[in-house]
């Protein structure tokens, strides 16, 4: 067997976490072969809601699943990572847009970003999914020091994703019809989606 890889997850009793958890334990992120250890991070209020996550985990009885921790403490949740995905942040309420989540969620990603580089393997791969991605992936990083920069990703491909629908749409075209599009920038109104 091999040795397990252990997998942060942020945000994990959100919804978002909890359609990827199921994902990781199955194998379909690292392998139907790869034994996982899952550290879960989540802020103290969440605690609760994060436990029966950890109990819906259990009764499925991932045959991959080594370990489930459980956590607030970003120390012990990025404790020799090999992969933190970085999921949880504040959502964005109407009439905001996702740069008015920088002020908040930055400092989240400021202290995400120093925990992974005092804990986490140091060949780790950072994953951000919590908006602005872009934004908050170089915040992360930035304070991440002494991890290699070409280990952090950024998720927005559901942007790219929307783009092409709606070319699809206009053009009477299948998706699979639009070929290189790019997006530029970050989410919201900075985002220069192109199409050559």
């Amino acid at each position: 067997m091999k040795k397990p890889v252990t997998v942060t997850v942020t945000g994990a009793a959100g919804n978002i976490a909890y359609s990827l958890l199921f994902r990781i334990a199955a194998g379909d992120m690292l392998g139907a072969d790869q034994p996982v250890i899952l550290k879960l991070l989540e802020i103290t209020p969440c605690l609760d809601k994060l436990k029966g996550v950890v109990m819906e985990l259990d009764d499925c009885a991932f045959p991959l699943v080594q370990q489930i921790v459980a956590t607030d403490d970003p120390d012990v949740a990025f404790k020799d990572a090999n992969w933190c995905m970085l999921v949880g942040s504040v959502p964005r309420k109407a009439g905001m847009e996702r740069k008015d989540l920088l002020g908040i969620n930055g400092k989240v990603f400021v202290g995400q970003g120093k925990a992974i580089a005092a804990n986490a393997a140091k060949d780790c791969k950072v994953f951000v999914v919590g908006n602005p991605c872009n934004t908050n992936c170089l915040i992360a990083l930035h304070n991440a020091t002494g991890l290699p920069k070409e280990n952090f990703f950024a998720m927005t491909m559901l942007d790219e994703y929307r783009a092409k629908s709606q070319l699809a749409a206009k053009a009477g075209v299948p998706v699979s019809a639009v070929t290189n599009m790019v997006i530029w920038g970050n989410h919201s109104s900075t985002q220069y989606p192109d199409f050559t």
